[in-house]
């Protein structure tokens, strides 16, 4: 298959690379591309992406609760409306080498989502900031603000997002909210209740840390790892752990052609992360680990193709976000995030996803995804599931527009319970458009 495209390949790694500043993996080697900038990247560089985000659905009441609108219904960050134009991301980056053996990151975070929403309020904040060191043999040292090794859907780059909305599993079992760690919170049965002006943002599956890491090529097989101990944390929050995180990645890869973030190649991977994240004075233990498989060949070529799955799993630490927005007519419960934070809580779920080029431009797109939460506790388990059916058309691998329709359903497995089904039978479908546009 040529690969050869109007673009030269140095050019494109180095404009990828610089571009999402984190690992924009069409199963490519993520470790390379977020870690190091290219070798021919200059002592400065500017950078950056912008995603204007449009935002549809019919925002059904929940007749059970005095007609509000549940949460699931409206837009997120501010869930104040269920149909909502907005800037999703923009970033700006600086990058380069220092020498052949340093490169260096900085990345500040402008959009509307959860890194910029803190205590209720709009926070723009650093999004990247390492330091890679390259001169040990099989151990390269990355040191800083740094994206932690664990599911392949966490750590895509958004320029190779084939949807706009995020697999249940990866948006609720692996993208992290902070809290405060030191108020006397309240407690409904075993989960603490916390208010949105207590949250501190999420962290883009960003931690503070040093991460060990590298790959091996022999033949069209390439082996990389990746081993990090952290603090469990955000720059907005601070330490949010008395105790280390500590995460590791193992991937082999055989390599189909090309190079760089739009290879083709066929890649399996397996991950661990573990933390103890204080909250209330108390520190909990917090585990998630995974498998992923990924085929992806002939990018922006007709009926080039690519698939994924992934499975996770999670243990403590497990949030059910609040049903609805403050309203003085709720009880705290239906207001409030419900943060399960012991060991024996427990979450699971998988993301099947697949992609088809229809022309060298148009990428027809499917994707179905599976998220059970609370299988430990009756009274609070719900079953997240969500087809997806997308379409997107690629101006150049940097530019693009894509759209996609979510089927969801939100299933209540233990009856009854009168609040969750009537909200589960309101839950909206969802209409969801972006542009990807690099600068």
């Amino acid at each position: 298959m040529n690969f050869a495209h109007k673009y030269s390949r140095p050019t494109m790694v180095l404009a990828v690379a610089t571009l999402a500043a984190s690992p924009l993996a069409h199963a490519a080697n993520w470790f390379a591309l977020q870690g190091i900038s290219p070798p021919k990247a200059s002592h400065f560089g500017v950078s950056g992406f912008i995603e204007p985000s449009l935002y549809a659905q019919s925002g059904r009441k929940d007749r059970f609760e005095k007609n509000h609108v549940p949460n699931i219904n409206l837009i997120a960050p501010n869930f104040t409306h269920s149909t909502a134009v907005s800037i999703l991301r923009a970033r700006i980056m600086l990058r380069g080498n220092i020498n052949p053996d340093i490169s260096y990151l900085l990345g500040g975070e402008f959009g509307s989502n959860g890194i910029t929403k803190v205590r209720g309020a709009y926070q723009p904040g650093l999004i990247d900031g390492h330091v890679t060191f390259s001169y040990l043999p099989g151990a390269r040292i990355e040191v800083g603000l740094i994206r932690a090794p664990s599911a392949e859907g966490a750590l895509r780059g958004y320029m190779t997002y084939n949807f706009v909305l995020p697999s249940a599993v990866i948006g609720q079992l692996m993208q992290q909210t902070m809290y405060s760690s030191g108020v006397p919170y309240d407690k409904n049965v075993n989960a603490y209740l916390i208010s949105g002006q207590e949250s501190l943002g999420t962290n883009g599956f960003r931690y503070p840390g040093v991460m060990l890491f590298d790959w091996f090529r022999h033949g069209p097989w390439e082996f990389s790892y990746g081993a990090m101990v952290g603090l469990f944390g955000t720059v907005a929050a601070g330490n949010r752990s008395s105790s280390p995180l500590y995460a590791v990645r193992l991937q082999e890869s055989y390599i189909l052609g090309g190079k760089g973030a739009f290879r083709s190649d066929v890649q399996a991977g397996i991950w661990y992360q573990h933390a103890r994240p204080d909250l209330a004075g108390q520190g909990y233990s917090m585990t998630r680990y995974g498998v992923d498989v990924q085929y992806l060949q002939g990018y922006m070529h007709q009926w080039g193709r690519q698939f994924r799955f992934q499975y996770i799993r999670g243990s403590g630490w497990i949030t059910a976000a609040s049903a609805f927005s403050h309203a003085p007519d709720l009880p705290a419960p239906l207001t409030k995030t419900q943060l399960y934070p012991g060991g024996q809580n427990q979450a699971s779920g998988y993301m099947l996803e697949a992609g088809l080029f229809l022309t060298r431009h148009i990428e027809a797109d499917l994707r179905y995804d599976y998220y059970d939460r609370l299988p430990n506790n009756a009274a609070q388990q719900r079953i997240f599931k969500t087809w997806a059916v997308g379409l997107q058309y690629h101006f150049t691998p940097l530019t693009k527009i894509f759209g996609g329709y979510y089927f969801r359903t939100l299933d209540v497995p233990h009856q009854p319970n009168a609040a969750a089904n009537s909200i589960s039978s309101v839950v909206d479908n969802v209409f969801a458009m972006q542009a990807m546009v690099a600068f």
